[in-house]
Formats: structure tokens, C-alpha cells, sequence
């Protein structure tokens, strides 16, 4: 690959969320200082939505880095499950055994004594739910029913959706009109600015090693820009390409033709045009 090429120890467009590479943009700082403000106030439900590749799964590892001892977070990846399987999944989260077969009914009386425990000892229940645009009705209906278990001081759980713009489509749906009027504080992220997105490339080759001057031109941000939508996901996608060519043609400076190139071989590129038959096409298999 490039990295002695560059001088890099470690590859710096990785697609894995990475909180080693997390860049503060306007959006991504004013979506967690929702995340904290309705945490702090023990809100129930907080909703966080954004296109596919804007950063959510790495905004939800910033905010649950954020929360001290006194909070227990839970975090459900996976949001393909029944209302039972979504209760199995929150008792694990909180360290729970409940018994094989255990009912609905059973696991929930056990998960709110659980939560009636840590309330006594001063401690708060965060749960984050990641792709939550693909949950079942019936189990955003569980989550809801789930919020109900209070004290008579503040709410016993709390409940972060992050979900692409479908989460609202179906938040919208009349059945879930209940749930809907318990989001007090939502976000809608979005792509990176032209300044942003220079930022953004010159923090991740920084952190990955390079201490060398800028090496995207003005001309090629701008050309990443138009290709990319400032999705950070599909920023890093062509980036990574750009640098695979620049590096095979023996150069050292990402311009233009490099990212209209790398945008040619990507189908999610907001770039027309055919398909780029590229020789570096080897190195990235």
C-alpha cells in the first residue's frame, strides 16, 4: 500500500469508525452537545438522524466516551430484533442472567428492577440504538413502554435513536405518534463543508503520520467536494483511492484528476461518468 510512501504508520480513510480520527465539525460537535444537554436533563428519547455515511455510529462512541460512572450505557448495534429479542439484548447490556425461556413479561419485570436498583444508587441508564431506522414497529413500541418506568424524579431510562431519514418516515406513521411526541430533542446531521472537508483531510493524514505540507491541492478538496456530498464515509472511500493512484504513478500530491478519477471507480459517487479501468485496481483487492 502507500503508507511509506506518504510516511504513514496506519492507513488514514479507514471506513471502521475510529474515535482516534474523530474530527470536530460544526455538525458532529452540535449534535453531541445535544446528545449531552438531553442526557443531562434525563429527557427519554433523543433522536439523531443522517444520510447513509455521515458519521452517526462514530458521534454515538464519542458520546457514550463522554459519560462518567455514574451512568450505565447500553449500546444495541443491531437493531433487527423482536420485542423479546430487544428485551434479551437490554438485560445483557445490564449484566443480567435471566433464566432460558424467560417471558416477556419476565425479562421486562427484571430489567426495571435492575433499573429501579441503579436509580437508588444515583446512577443513570443510557441506551443507544444504531441503525434504528431498520427496528420493528413493535419494537420501537417495546422501547416506549420501556421509557414509562420512572420515578417520580426523572425517567428510569433513556433512549437514544440513530437512524438514517427513514427513522422519520416511520416515526411519522400514526401508531407511533405516542413515541413521537416523547422526542424533546432531535438532530439531522449532514456532510462536511468545502472548509470542513479540507480540515477533515489534513487532521486524518496528520493522525496517521503525515508532518508533511497539505497533500490535497485546493482543486482536488474542491473536486472531493462535488464527488462526495462531504459524506465523510464516501470522502474517505475516494481519498483512499486518490492516494492509491498518486502513489502508484510515483507522485506525491492528490490534484483533481486524482479524485474524478477515484470518483469514475466508485458507484456511490455523486459524479457522473463511466467507470474508471484503473492499473492500481490490483492494490486494492
Amino acid at each position: 500500500m502507500y503508507l511509506a510512501h506518504f510516511g504513514l504508520h496506519e492507513l488514514p480513510f479507514g471506513l471502521t469508525p475510529d474515535t482516534a480520527f474523530a474530527f470536530a465539525t460544526r455538525g458532529h460537535q452540535e449534535a453531541l452537545n445535544t446528545l449531552l444537554l438531553a442526557a443531562g436533563s434525563g429527557e427519554g428519547f433523543i433522536k439523531i438522524t443522517g444520510e447513509v455515511g455521515t458519521g452517526k455510529t462514530l458521534l454515538c462512541r464519542r458520546f457514550l466516551a463522554t459519560q462518567g460512572d455514574d451512568c450505565v450505557t447500553c449500546y444495541l448495534p443491531n437493531p433487527l430484533l423482536t420485542p423479546a429479542t430487544l428485551l434479551l439484548a437490554l438485560a445483557e447490556e445490564l449484566e443480567l442472567k435471566p433464566a432460558p425461556g424467560a417471558t416477556e413479561y419476565q425479562l421486562l419485570k427484571s430489567i426495571n428492577a435492575e433499573l429501579l436498583s441503579l436509580a437508588a444508587e444515583g446512577r443513570r441508564v443510557v441506551v443507544c440504538v444504531d441503525e434504528a431506522q431498520a427496528l420493528p414497529l413493535k419494537s420501537l413500541e417495546t422501547l416506549r413502554l420501556l421509557s414509562n418506568l420512572e420515578t417520580e424524579k426523572r425517567k428510569l431510562l433513556q433512549v437514544v435513536l440513530l437512524g438514517q431519514p427513514e427513522l422519520d418516515t416511520r416515526l411519522a406513521l400514526s401508531c407511533m405518534r405516542q413515541l413521537r411526541q416523547r422526542i424533546s430533542f432531535h438532530y439531522r446531521l449532514t456532510g462536511l463543508d468545502r472548509q470542513e472537508l479540507r480540515q477533515y483531510l489534513h487532521h486524518r493524514m496528520r493522525v496517521a503520520g503525515y508532518d508533511s505540507t497539505e497533500v490535497f491541492t485546493a482543486a482536488a478538496i474542491t473536486a472531493l467536494q462535488r464527488a462526495s456530498g462531504g459524506t465523510p464515509r464516501l470522502v474517505n472511500i475516494l481519498a483512499h483511492k486518490a492516494l492509491l493512484t498518486v502513489f502508484g504513478a510515483g507522485e506525491s500530491i492528490v490534484e483533481a484528476r486524482h479524485i474524478r478519477a477515484a470518483a469514475r471507480d466508485t458507484d456511490s459517487s455523486l459524479s457522473c461518468g463511466p467507470r474508471w479501468l484503473n492499473l492500481m485496481s490490483w492494490s486494492m483487492r
